[in-house]
């Protein structure tokens, strides 16, 4: 049997039995108990694999697939609990978009990995995405930005977006800001991107936690692990989304 098969099997027997003393004890059959006349020494002869009627599993292989196994349910439970785009009908590409990200942007994906004995370390794939966004605001005036997603999940409900009730507009409090019309620019950095505004060739922001460089130029490459998106959109006169991937251990 292989790796894969052997979790399979755990996975099976952890789904089925609550606790690993439940497992134990129906693989004892009646004839055990009689002659033996002791449930805990059936017990421990099962566990070691001298009796037993099926599968063979150690009990530290048990408790951490059920360890593995709860986590990944809590998650999900969790993620499910805080996306607000979760049940709405969405029929603009821009929405759409930003309803496929929100989940790795709120909290980044949880994967659980485990051998067949133990857990092993548990990875975080977080997917940062800026928003670029080009359009008028309610006076009328034209503005542009570009907006750190997973910052703005975290400080404000988009409820009233994916329900359409407003539209998602830069601010001057976001990475970028621009009135087409004052010409008032500011710069700010964000808990994920640092932004690098003198440089010479354009606007740069730099994710702080692998410090990879995202050149948001529509003529240049946007960087290592980085995509530019843009989004066909009847809400916004220009919208773009870039995408950056980045793995690592907690």
């Amino acid at each position: 049997m292989d790796q894969d098969e052997g979790l399979t099997a755990v996975d099976n027997i952890v789904t089925q039995f609550n606790t690993y003393e439940d497992f134990l004890d129906s693989q004892i059959t009646t004839v055990d108990l009689y002659y033996l006349e002791d449930e805990s020494l059936a017990r421990q002869l099962v566990e070691l694999g001298y009796r037993g009627t099926g599968e063979i599993v150690k009990r530290e292989d048990f408790e951490a697939r059920k360890a593995a196994i709860d986590i990944a349910r809590q998650a999900e439970r969790t993620q499910k609990k805080t996306l607000t785009s979760a049940g709405k009908e969405l029929h603009d590409n821009f929405l759409k978009a930003l309803a496929m990200r929100e989940e790795d942007n709120r909290a980044g994906k949880l994967s659980v990995s485990t051998s067949h004995t133990k857990l092993k370390q548990i990875f975080k794939k977080q997917m940062p995405t800026v928003i670029f966004i080009r359009d008028k605001n309610s006076h009328g005036q034209e503005v542009s930005g570009y907006i750190d997603y997973a910052h703005r999940l975290k400080s404000e409900d988009f409820e009233v977006y994916f329900t359409g009730k407003r539209r998602l507009l830069p601010r001057t409090t976001d990475m970028s800001f621009y009135n087409w019309d004052s010409h008032i620019a500011v710069c700010n950095s964000s808990p994920n991107y640092q932004v690098i505004a003198d440089n010479p060739e354009g606007l740069l922001f730099k994710y702080k936690r692998d410090r990879k460089i995202l050149n948001v130029d529509p003529k240049a490459h946007p960087g290592d692990n980085s995509t530019r998106i843009p989004i066909q959109t009847d809400l916004y006169t220009h919208a773009v989304l870039f995408d950056h991937v980045s793995r690592r251990k907690t």
